[in-house]
């Protein structure tokens, strides 16, 4: 019975790991979330990269810009949920860097000073699922990122309607 349970939990191990990371170019393996300041020289590739900005993408428009950073965050808490993480409380500085199509390909975060005290490996990991599972609305000709902040939970003008 043990030996099932060793196998079992192995295997949903080797799994776990290999949805949380892409691949590079000849064969290299990355990470598809890390914390900032992690690898310094990675980020910077990424940076550069990834350099349209999420405003551009949404034409300039304020607005927009701020509806799509905010219902990906909503969705970011709706999954969370899902996974029995209770996000409330956490504060984050946030790095996502999206491919053309709108899946996202990276995220860079680490926690804010004043932000809930917890398992931020936790989190991690949680966000290395958020990145399988993913789509945005948002497609461009190019690759794009915004830097931004999150405080969970998350209230919004696109979350809670229109102001009257």
């Amino acid at each position: 019975m043990s030996r099932l349970f060793l196998l079992l939990f192995c295997t949903i191990f080797a799994a776990s790991v290999a949805t949380a990371q892409k691949k590079g170019t000849a064969g290299e393996v990355r990470q598809t979330v890390y914390f900032i300041g992690e690898d310094e020289a990675e980020y910077e590739k990424l940076v550069q990269k990834y350099n349209t900005m999420l405003f551009e993408v949404c034409n300039n428009n304020m607005e927009l810009a701020y509806d799509n950073w905010a219902i990906m965050m909503k969705d970011l808490e709706d999954y969370s949920n899902k996974q029995n993480i209770d996000l409330k409380g956490v504060k984050l500085w946030f790095n996502v860097f999206w491919d053309k199509d709108g899946t996202i390909d990276f995220i860079a975060f680490y926690p804010k000073p004043n932000s809930k005290n917890m398992n931020y490996e936790l989190v991690k990991t949680m966000l290395e699922g958020f990145v399988s599972t993913y789509q945005s609305t948002l497609k461009h000709s190019a690759r794009f990122s915004h830097y931004g902040s999150v405080a969970f939970p998350v209230f919004s003008r696109s979350v809670i309607g229109p102001e009257k």
